[in-house]
């Protein structure tokens, strides 16, 4: 079944030379209401225009990268697929805007590797368009297929605000609204590229998770802790999902086993005058005595007295159990 509508309103261009108009506005006209018309509005790039074969080796790519790997089973399983049936939807391709003969994938990276990898042409769609159009056109069809990862995604983010792309452009190629890229942002500041870098995808952590880690990486005192864990040589030989949990665990301290305190035993001695009630508690490592009463005074300042002496009585007969 023909996809249709890609990037509808993004970019209606009069001829292949003008600048792309931008009817959207307020965080991206409300961020596009749903994910199947972002598929409609990436899918409009694609609807009508020509399809023409292109060597893979003359299309680079994006100049803003959206995935943290591409080594996984799904990919395998688009190799495969691609070499049962044939490349059944187009690459988004523009003209490279130095380099003559040559294109840049909008979308599709993972489509052209395939082809790559097979040794055949990829199917495109060539369209002239400016970085804007273009990261919108990236970001919002990777949306709509919805493979990338919360922490791909906040990376994209990432990398686009360093382009110097303000949250409404950011906000519509991610169809995310401001307080979800505000919440990317955070993970981020506190979460280093090397380090995201280092865990991966992790396809099985989802946004509060990343967030949870974040406020970890983010405390002062585990700074040091963070290295230690990445130059482990058993952390890169994990998958993406157990690295993740991997630093997370060593960061958490609140869920490390807490020392078992003793209990301190209590116990109660009272003459047969019943003139002293004494109270003693033991934990093993301090020892108390408090008494009350008649004779609670005087009994006490007797046994102050004598402290030096029992001491010395407590040694001896320590002494004589060690003999």
């Amino acid at each position: 079944m023909a996809r249709k509508n890609l990037l509808e309103g993004l970019a209606d261009m009069p001829d292949e030379n003008a600048a792309p108009n931008y009817p959207m506005r307020g965080a991206g006209r409300s961020l596009v209401r749903s994910l199947d018309e972002l598929a409609k509005q990436a899918e409009k790039f694609l609807e009508g225009e020509a399809v023409v074969d292109l060597d893979p080796d003359v299309v680079e790519a994006s100049f803003v990268k959206d995935r943290l790997s591409e080594d996984d089973d799904d990919f395998q399983a688009l190799v495969e697929a691609i070499r049962a049936r044939g490349q059944d939807t187009p690459i988004l391709v523009r003209p490279h805007g130095k380099v003559d003969g040559r294109y840049q994938v909008v979308f599709g990276h993972r489509r052209l590797r395939a082809a790559r990898e097979l040794g055949r042409n990829v199917r495109a769609v060539v369209k002239t368009m400016d970085d804007r159009t273009h990261v919108i056109a990236q970001g919002q069809e990777n949306s709509a297929r919805a493979d990338l990862t919360f922490i791909e995604r906040a990376l994209f983010a990432r990398r686009l605000e360093e382009l110097g792309y303000d949250r409404e452009v950011i906000s519509t190629a991610l169809a995310a609204n401001a307080a979800a890229v505000s919440k990317m942002m955070s993970v981020m500041d506190r979460i280093s590229p090397d380090v995201v870098q280092a865990i991966g995808a992790a396809p099985g952590v989802g946004r509060e998770r990343w967030v949870e880690l974040s406020l970890l990486a983010g405390k002062a005192s585990n700074a040091a802790g963070i290295p230690q864990v990445l130059q482990d040589d058993n952390f890169h030989h994990l998958p993406s999902d157990k690295r993740f949990e991997a630093l997370y665990a060593a960061l958490n301290k609140s869920a490390r086993p807490v020392k078992k305190t003793v209990a301190a035993r209590k116990v109660k001695w009272q003459p047969r005058d019943k003139e002293v009630q004494a109270e003693m508690k033991n934990d093993g490592k301090a020892f108390s005595l408090s008494m009350k009463a008649r004779n609670a005074g005087r009994f006490g300042e007797f046994l102050s007295s004598k402290l030096d002496a029992l001491y010395e009585q407590f040694l001896a007969e320590e002494g004589k159990q060690g003999d």
